[in-house]
């Protein structure tokens, strides 16, 4: 079974958020990495876009399929993977380090708390099962 970190926030869209004072690391889950399969390219967005919870911010892209990745918090893009230009695969083999996607300034720190928790994210992965 797959290791859903505690000290992160999930979407159901499959995102995870990792709060750090004002800015928020985001990237995607294991569950997601692992049903795309092997990622061959990521979209970033470019630093000092606006992003807006629960809409698209980029694309993921893996030998298996084309997947958009959405915003789980409203904010501007601070910081890019630029890592992930060189070595996509890096979201497939450490998806909650290495590969982090963008880090964002969050405009509202409630939409943080207001994600899924680590127990609540496993729940909704057991009833799409």
């Amino acid at each position: 079974m797959a290791d859903y970190p505690k000290n992160l926030k999930y979407t159901k869209d499959h995102e995870w958020a990792r709060k750090d004072g004002n800015k928020v690391v985001v990237g995607v889950t294991f569950h997601a990495q692992e049903a795309l399969g092997d990622v061959v390219y990521v979209e970033l967005p470019k630093v000092g876009s606006a992003m807006t919870a629960g809409k698209q911010f980029g694309v993921i892209e893996s030998t298996k399929a084309v997947s958009e990745l959405y915003a789980p918090v409203t904010g501007k893009v601070t910081k890019v993977n630029q890592e992930l230009t060189k070595d996509p695969t890096a979201v497939n083999r450490d998806p909650y380090q290495a590969g982090w996607i963008v880090e964002v300034e969050v405009a509202s720190a409630g939409e943080v708390d207001a994600l899924l928790d680590a127990a609540a994210y496993e729940q909704l992965l057991s009833t799409q099962k």
